[in-house]
């Protein structure tokens, strides 16, 4: 104490809390960096304009889903857990990609499926269009 009776003020400031926050959000960056260099399909959006004549048909599999979430391939049935077999057999012979025509009734878990069905036959193209329902 001072001669007057009053006590000397403590000028320290506390840091502990503000060291605990920078670790926990550097932990949270730890973690989240391995996340940001994840790669998914590429999808081809088509667009409506005036058509290119093209002198040669693109080779590419064309995948019908119908509304109740059933498969065909080249109008052929396939089975779900066939698809990605399917896909994989012809990738050689039509190197121009995937265009899944889906039903606007179908759910779309059927559409998600085929594309994850794509990714893992390999294919890098891919697009979606949707067909009205019949």
């Amino acid at each position: 104490m001072k001669a007057g009776g009053k006590r000397e003020l403590f000028a320290e400031i506390n840091i502990t809390p503000l060291t605990d926050i920078f670790l926990v959000l550097l932990i949270i960056m730890m973690v989240v960096a391995p996340m940001l260099d994840t790669k998914g399909l590429k999808v081809a959006v088509p667009s409506v304009g005036p058509s290119s004549d093209t002198k040669t048909e693109p080779k590419i599999i064309k995948v019908e889903i119908d509304a109740d979430g059933k498969y065909s391939i080249d109008n052929k049935s396939v089975g779900r857990m066939s698809l990605v077999a399917q896909m994989r057999a012809m990738k050689a012979d039509h190197p121009d990609g995937v265009v899944l025509n889906t039903n606007t009734e179908s759910k779309h878990e059927a559409l998600t499926f085929a594309m994850d069905a794509a990714q893992l036959a390999g294919v890098t193209k891919l697009a979606v269009t949707a067909s009205e329902a019949k």
